[in-house]
């Protein structure tokens, strides 16, 4: 044993298990890791070798004799005939039968149906009528010919394979012998994985992949690439949790039966988990409606009734296509079925976006052989921190900038919430460590709140999210990795001959543009690059050149056409393709170049001009200021033409700004030069 076991053996004695047992076992036995370390903990609860070896045979054992495969439901079905008592490893869904008044119970593998079950056992675990719990179960058998109807199955004892009590002193008191790096580590290892093949980002996202089993009522979404593991916690490791494969289901299976007056998953489990984002499809019409509903509030209508429900929920799902083409060419919801892809009310309610790029693909280095929690251990510590709750940690030290609406607020303080938790059940952290996890949520949180900005436009610009150190009142602003740092247009003075404007791509979506000229000894010849076979671009960029042979003059006596070459380079910073609306940044480039004066520093022009000296108005201002101010930009020079147009965009996003107006341009050229 490595010094993490040795320390976890000693503080949480016999609530632990040696990961690599459950592995071994898994491979023969089709059953939830759940299961098997539910045994695991009550034969090999033990660091003694001998012990151990014994108690994992007595598990094979248990599993060959008990445990119930669908090939073989036949053969245990007689042996229950000819033992008259025998016990299964199964799992159990239980229904009513309304005509009978009476609960009736379904074997999974076992496959016998229609069996009576005591109401105890159902008012004790009501998971039974949710999609149903494994369970060691004991049968009996009895055939009476005057009972032509009835099974002569019985049921006479079932015990859920879960932990019957939880000790929230003992364990509070034993995550106090652990510092916080060793803490991560645990609870990493206790869902199977190595931290030590991990990077500690990755750790990072593995915990958050937890939060939903922690917190109430937590929407958050993982899209990544195939085989990271992103449904494997809430298929094998909780038993809290329920995965709904495929993404198939109805408003009466998932919230409320109003046949049957019974509540749905969402009613019976902590976590609903939606495997396959791409296929979820409801066969009522208003089920994404009411989906909407109760993500936002915890509740939905269905009848004359408010019901109210705490599980999380969780959508997973896989992107095929590489995140920089994503989000080039769309947004990262594109998965999402049409219904939802381009609905942003649907999305705002998400709380977390993880980035499942970031996650490795999982080989067989990153699963653990030390010991961990039995998974049964840690999920009912998971359910047991649903009943308090963090969201205030981060109050004492910093408060939100004000970039954040009421549904950001709340998305980072469940986030917050959920980690404060996982990490410090016993409500002992530093500043430090409560900084750590709201930067963090703020990422998270601001990744959905960017792809919101892409598919609802203005109604979401405010996504410069920050937050304020109480004591010193120093703002720090969060940015999202793959949405680069926001400086695309650099601070401080620039070479003569650069400039950057803002159009519309190729795609139809707005782009940063960098113009580049070198102006050089020559005859008078004009050349352009990085304008691929884009003929508009071409004729903007041959409609600046014959304006500004025509008018350079008028700007300066020393702008020579005739004994300098003008060499210039386009480039499509964003990625977005290229646009046709470059005139005006190139005959301001040209200027720069010839008069070999920069443009002013962190300055972007909008606009184009027509070979006749008529500017054209740019469309859309408010979201083109937005793209403007995300590259970096501080000040922007606007045509007068989109003066009217001042009152669409935000007041506080205006604000951002140095403005200057200019009328034709010659008039753009001087104020981007910073010429009176």
């Amino acid at each position: 044993m490595d010094e993490l076991s040795l320390k976890l053996n000693s503080s949480f004695a016999g609530k632990v298990v040696r990961k690599d047992l459950t592995q071994k076992l898994k491979q023969g036995a089709n059953v939830p890791t759940y299961v098997l370390e539910y045994l695991l903990g009550m034969y090999c609860a033990t660091d003694d070798e001998d012990g151990i070896n014994e108690g994992v045979q007595r598990v094979k054992n248990i599993l060959a004799d008990n445990f119930v495969r669908p090939d073989e439901a036949e053969k245990i079905k007689s042996k229950i005939r000819e033992m008259s008592r025998y016990t299964v490893i199964d799992k159990l869904t239980v229904k009513l039968n309304e005509k009978k008044d009476i609960y009736i119970a379904e074997f999974s593998n076992l496959g016998l149906k229609n069996i009576e079950i005591s109401d105890k056992y159902v008012k004790d675990f009501e998971k039974l009528l949710g999609g149903g719990i494994w369970c060691i179960v004991k049968l009996q058998y009895f055939y009476d010919e005057t009972a032509k109807d009835a099974s002569p199955f019985l049921i006479d004892q079932v015990t859920p394979i879960q932990m019957p009590n939880m000790d929230m002193n003992e364990f509070i008191e034993g995550r106090k012998q652990f510092d916080k790096e060793e803490w991560i580590d645990v609870l990493i290892r206790s869902i199977g994985m190595e931290p030590t093949q991990l990077t500690y980002e990755v750790k990072w996202h593995m915990l958050l992949r937890m939060v939903p089993l922690c917190e109430n009522n937590y929407n958050m979404c993982e899209l990544g690439p195939r085989g990271t593991g992103k449904s494997h916690l809430y298929k094998e490791i909780s038993p809290n949790s329920i995965l709904v494969s495929g993404g198939q289901t109805t408003v009466a299976n998932l919230f409320y039966n109003m046949g049957r007056r019974t509540m749905g998953l969402v009613g019976l489990w902590d976590t609903v988990a939606f495997d396959e984002v791409a296929g979820i499809t409801f066969k009522d019409k208003d089920g994404i409606q009411i989906m909407k509903d109760y993500m936002a509030s915890g509740s939905f209508a269905r009848g004359k009734e408010e019901k109210a429900a705490s599980a999380s929920m969780v959508f997973v799902g896989n992107i095929n296509q590489s995140v920089d083409v994503l989000l080039k060419t769309s947004h990262l919801f594109e998965p999402f079925p049409e219904a939802m892809a381009y609905d942003s009310a649907f999305f705002d309610r998400m709380h977390f976006y993880l980035p499942g790029w970031e996650i490795p693909k999982m080989r067989p280095e990153f699963f653990t052989d030390n010991y961990g929690f039995i998974t049964d251990y840690l999920a009912e510590f998971l359910r047991e921190m649903r009943k308090t709750t963090f969201g205030d940690a981060t109050d004492k030290y910093f408060r939100f900038g004000n970039n954040l609406n009421q549904r950001d607020v709340i998305a980072v303080r469940k986030t917050v919430s959920g980690l404060t938790k996982l990490l410090y059940p016993h409500g002992e952290f530093s500043k430090e460590d409560i900084e750590e996890i709201l930067r963090y949520a703020l990422v998270g949180r601001r990744r959905v709140k960017e792809q919101l900005k892409k598919i609802g436009g203005m109604e979401f610009y405010d996504v410069h999210f920050s937050y304020i150190d109480n004591e010193t009142m120093q703002e720090e602003f969060i940015s999202v990795p793959e949405q680069g740092s926001g400086s695309l247009i650099p601070e401080g003075a620039m070479k003569a001959g650069q400039i950057y404007t803002v159009g519309v791509g190729d795609s139809g979506m707005l782009g940063v543009y960098k113009l580049e000229t070198e102006v050089v000894n020559g005859s008078g010849k004009f050349e352009s690059t990085g304008l691929g076979n884009n003929r508009n671009a071409k004729e903007s960029i041959k409609t600046a050149c014959s304006y500004f042979k025509a008018n350079c003059k008028n700007i300066s006596a020393s702008i020579s056409t005739t004994s300098k070459d003008y060499l210039m380079h386009i480039q499509d910073v964003n990625g977005v393709g290229m646009t046709s609306s470059l005139s005006l940044a190139a005959i301001i480039a040209m200027c720069s170049g010839a008069l070999n004066k920069p443009v002013q520093s962190q300055c972007a022009v909008l606009g184009a001009v027509s070979i006749g000296g008529t500017i054209n108005k740019v469309e859309d201002l408010a979201s083109t200021l937005q793209v403007c101010f995300d590259a970096g930009a501080k000040k922007v020079l606007i045509p007068m033409v989109n003066a009217a147009d001042i009152a669409t965009v935000p007041p506080e996003l205006f604000a951002k700004f140095q403005i200057m107006f200019y009328s034709h341009a010659e008039d753009a050229v001087f104020k981007a030069l910073g010429v009176n």
